[in-house]
């Protein structure tokens, strides 16, 4: 057994589908996939990414790697750079839980949004990319790739605003003031959708995997959260970014964006709208709909820590974040954010 992985039945599965010989592979976890457990499994026939289920009951909707295999397999040969798909498996027999192969892509996961490691004139050119590979992925054909059922047309907005008020409003601990006054005011003025097309649901810059040398995206990884959705939403959750203090979460507010080489909000926001020729409306609504999404999902850490059902040592940190978040997204519904 590696990583909760039965590796002798794993690897008789891989020398039957061909991706293995005689030797046994050698498996090791991937960092992130913490929802989805993720695995690089290496053999005498090539490297590849396994990803799975998790052990355990699960919500009958959570955990759909299903969708995460039809999403990145439709989108090959569709200008949005997605990891091969190699082969699936639905037979639990195997390593207990359905569970998927890809292809491993050799190149950079940049998990720091600041880009420490690299000088302006690369920082630049990765923000240019990440506008045009979001860009692109909001004009894909979802006809044409055959995933015009891959989620509920219209109302998105209104729908993940109904879900997260509802999720706070089961909570046992108090919420902070400011995700209150938020669950009122977000469905009150939810504006209508901008658009349909594909979403990814979390766009961030350490769901890229780049070019080992280039500043050259080479495959969008993690979604589980895709669906069909309102573009706006999508890209304003990346934005994100712009608005929140390192300190708190993965952001880059605050630093000096002109020395470091990086794009302000505007000029980022304004990259998409041309690429894509859409028109950016309601932006702040968008946004303080993000930032009270992520004080909600931090917030239930905090409960799940309160109920002692917390996975992670460092639950009832995390969950403190959910106020500033809050307050954060609150001034900009109120027009004073930054």
């Amino acid at each position: 057994m590696t990583g909760g992985l039965d590796t002798a039945a794993l690897h008789g599965w891989l020398r039957a589908q061909g991706f293995a010989g005689a030797a046994a592979p050698a498996v090791s976890v991937l960092a992130g996939g913490q929802s989805n457990p993720t695995y690089r499994i290496r053999t005498d026939a090539g490297d590849y990414v396994l990803r799975k289920k998790p052990a355990g009951p699960l919500l009958p909707s959570a955990h759909a790697i299903d969708r995460e295999y039809r999403v990145m397999q439709a989108l090959a040969g569709s200008g949005v750079a997605v990891p091969r798909m190699l082969a699936w498996c639905g037979d639990t027999s195997i390593i207990g839980t359905d569970f998927f192969l890809m292809e491993f892509l050799d190149g950079r996961v940049l998990a720091d949004p600041a880009l420490p490691q690299c000088a302006p004139g690369e920082r630049a050119a990765i923000y240019r990319e990440m506008a045009r590979v979001i860009a692109r992925l909001h004009s894909v054909d979802v006809e044409a790739l055959g995933l015009s059922s891959f989620g509920k047309p219209g109302n998105y907005v209104a729908r993940q605003v109904a879900r997260w008020v509802d999720q706070c409003s089961r909570s046992t601990i108090a919420l902070p003031p400011a995700m209150r006054e938020l669950m009122e005011w977000l469905p009150a003025h939810v504006p209508a959708d901008a658009a349909t097309c594909l979403v990814h649901g979390d766009f961030r810059i350490d769901n890229l995997v780049f070019h080992a040398t280039e500043p050259r995206v080479i495959g969008v990884l993690d979604w589980e959260l895709s669906t069909l959705g309102d573009p706006l939403a999508d890209f304003s959750y990346h934005c994100m970014a712009w608005r929140v203090d390192p300190a708190l979460w993965r952001g880059i507010g605050g630093l000096d964006l002109q020395a470091l080489g990086i794009p302000s909000e505007a000029e980022h926001v304004r990259a998409y709208a041309q690429a894509t020729g859409r028109a950016i409306a309601h932006w702040d609504y968008y946004m303080a709909y993000n930032l009270f999404r992520m004080a909600a999902i931090l917030h239930g850490i905090a409960q799940r820590a309160a109920d002692g059902t917390a996975a992670a040592g460092d639950a009832v940190a995390v969950g403190a974040r959910a106020r500033p978040l809050a307050e954060l997204a609150l001034a900009i519904a109120r027009g004073k954010g930054a």
